[in-house]
C-alpha cells in the first residue's frame, strides 16, 4: 500500500505566474500571446484550470517545486493549451506530441514563444528524441492519454535532473475504463515508485473528473 501523503504547506506560484482579474473573476495568468481563446488583460492571459491539468494542480495549491525559469520537458503537449503557459514562465521547453493535427496548432503557439520547441514524437519512445532534449531538465510535465502512464514517466526519467520534479496528471479512464479510478491510481503510484519518490498527490475532481495530480522526484 502507498504510504499516506503529508499535507503540504501552501505553495507559492512560480515567477511569471500571477493572479489577475478577468471579467470579475480572480484567475491564474501568464504573460504571452493567447492560444485557445482565453481572456486577456493587456499582455496577461488567463490560465483555465478546466482545460489544463497543471493549471488545476496550481489552483489546488499543490507544491510543484517549480519557481520559474526551469528547463521543462512536456509530454503530451497536444495543441499547446498548457505547454504554452509553461513556456511563458519557464526556460527552454520541449513539447512532445505524436498526433499530427494538434501538433500543427502547437507549432502556431510556438511562433511567438522562442523558448518553446515542438517535437512530433511519441512520449512512449523517448529514444527517438533523446538526441534533441538536453539532459538534466528541471521538470517533466506529463499529460498523456494512454495506457501505461507510469511507464511513460519511468522511461522519461533519464532526462530529469537528480533534484528535478515530475508533475504527472494520471487519467484513470485511459488506463482502464472498467476499473474504479482509486484502484487505477494506486497501481500507478506503486509502479511509479520504481523510479520516483512521490511527494504529493491530489485528486483533480474540482476541474477534471477521474484524474490524479502527482508531484514526484527521481530516486
Amino acid at each position: 500500500m502507498p504510504r499516506p501523503t503529508e499535507v503540504p504547506t501552501m505553495s507559492e506560484l512560480p515567477a511569471g505566474v500571477e493572479r489577475h482579474t478577468f471579467d470579475g473573476t480572480d484567475r491564474l495568468a501568464t504573460r504571452g500571446e493567447p492560444v485557445y481563446g482565453e481572456p486577456t488583460d493587456g499582455e496577461w492571459r488567463a490560465w483555465n484550470p478546466n482545460r489544463s491539468k497543471l493549471g488545476a494542480m496550481l489552483e489546488l495549491e499543490m507544491d510543484t517545486g517549480v519557481t520559474g525559469g526551469e528547463t521543462a520537458l512536456y509530454l503530451g503537449a497536444a495543441s499547446g493549451t498548457t505547454v504554452s503557459h509553461v513556456a511563458d514562465f519557464a526556460g527552454p521547453t520541449y513539447a512532445v506530441e505524436f498526433a499530427a493535427r494538434p501538433a500543427r496548432d502547437l507549432l502556431d503557439a510556438a511562433e511567438s514563444r522562442p523558448r518553446l520547441f515542438p517535437l512530433l514524437k511519441d512520449a512512449r519512445t523517448p529514444e527517438t528524441y533523446a538526441h534533441v532534449v538536453e539532459s538534466d531538465v528541471d521538470v517533466i510535465v506529463q499529460d498523456v492519454a494512454t495506457r501505461g502512464q507510469a511507464r511513460v514517466a519511468l522511461e522519461n526519467r533519464r532526462f530529469l535532473a537528480d533534484d528535478g520534479r515530475l508533475l504527472l496528471a494520471v487519467k484513470a479512464r485511459s488506463e482502464d475504463v472498467t476499473r474504479e479510478p482509486a484502484a487505477v491510481f494506486a497501481d500507478v503510484r506503486e509502479e511509479l515508485s520504481e523510479g520516483y519518490e512521490i511527494l504529493e498527490t491530489e485528486r483533480l475532481e474540482a476541474y477534471h473528473a477521474d484524474h490524479l495530480g502527482i508531484v514526484a522526484r527521481p530516486r
